[in-house]
């Protein structure tokens, strides 16, 4: 459960009390302190704080005002902004702290959980990853972990659900899977076609084997869109879908792409001009 509070210097705070006194939330508590407390980047949920002697734990974070990007994308709600920009800033700023844990961080860090209802959204609509309970932090030299399967239907490298080995790129993998919700508005297990329920995956791979992309992308992204700015997203999404961890690229190398694709803004056709052209 998450509470809204105010200390005593008068900051708004996001109180985090786990559900039980159970010995596994407790680990996860303790795991997602010991985590966090290597982690500085802006684009990362920051904790102020920590309670471990009261009866059920409390970790007291930053509050962050605007929901989560699950709640972005799949409300009714028309007050929030959805614009294609601000999809593609957000995706950039996932990669980016995505690639900060998998490279940057003090000791490397599979975040093992990235989903879009684990990305808040502050003030400005600024990503902020966030939920690190079952995070791990590796050795330099490691190029996995072995566990037990945890994480989200849905989101869920093939590869990691397979053979229990997580890697890096089964996080790319989970990030795939964010891009894909945030192009088509659709959830990560979705009904289609005749009340078929199946994964977004699956829907979104046949739908680019066919050259449909456009029948299936968010028809808010083409009122202001860039349709080849949506092509390359949607490109990069099936990189990190790759059946084959080993095909798909690194954390690093998508904030740079999507970085580059962010800068590169200015010279784009928006959509309705280049149907004009065509």
């Amino acid at each position: 459960m998450v509470y809204k509070g105010m200390l005593s210097d008068g900051r708004i705070v996001a109180v985090k009390k786990s559900k039980t006194i159970d010995e596994g939330y407790l680990e996860q508590f303790i795991n997602e302190i010991f985590i966090l407390s290597q982690i500085d980047h802006r684009n990362i949920i920051k904790l102020l704080g920590c309670c471990l002697e009261t009866e059920v734990p409390l970790l007291v974070y930053e509050f962050i005002p605007n929901g989560t990007l699950s709640h972005l994308i799949h409300d009714q709600n028309e007050e929030y902004p959805r614009s294609w920009d601000i999809r593609l800033r957000i995706v950039a700023e996932v990669a980016s702290a995505i690639s900060y844990l998998h490279s940057s961080a003090s000791i490397p860090i599979y975040h093992r959980d990235i989903k879009s209802s684990n990305i808040l959204l502050d003030e400005k609509f600024r990503a902020k990853v966030s939920d690190f309970g079952t995070s791990r932090s590796i050795s330099i030299d490691q190029t996995h972990l072995t566990t037990q399967v945890l994480g989200t239907f849905g989101y869920l490298d093939p590869e990691y659900f397979q053979s229990s080995q997580f890697t890096e790129k089964s996080d790319v993998y989970s990030f795939g899977v964010v891009i894909v919700e945030l192009l088509t508005g659709k959830m990560a297990i979705s009904t289609f076609g005749l009340q078929e329920k199946r994964g977004l995956v699956s829907y979104f791979m046949l739908s680019m084997e066919e050259n449909h992309l456009l029948d299936i992308v968010d028809a808010e992204i083409w009122k202001d869109g860039q349709k080849d700015e949506v092509v390359a997203v949607a490109q990069l999404a099936k990189r990190c879908l790759n059946l084959d961890g080993r095909y798909r690229p690194t954390m690093k190398e998508m904030a740079m792409e999507l970085e580059r694709l962010r800068t590169r803004q200015g010279d784009c056709i928006p959509i309705d001009q280049l149907k004009q052209v065509e």
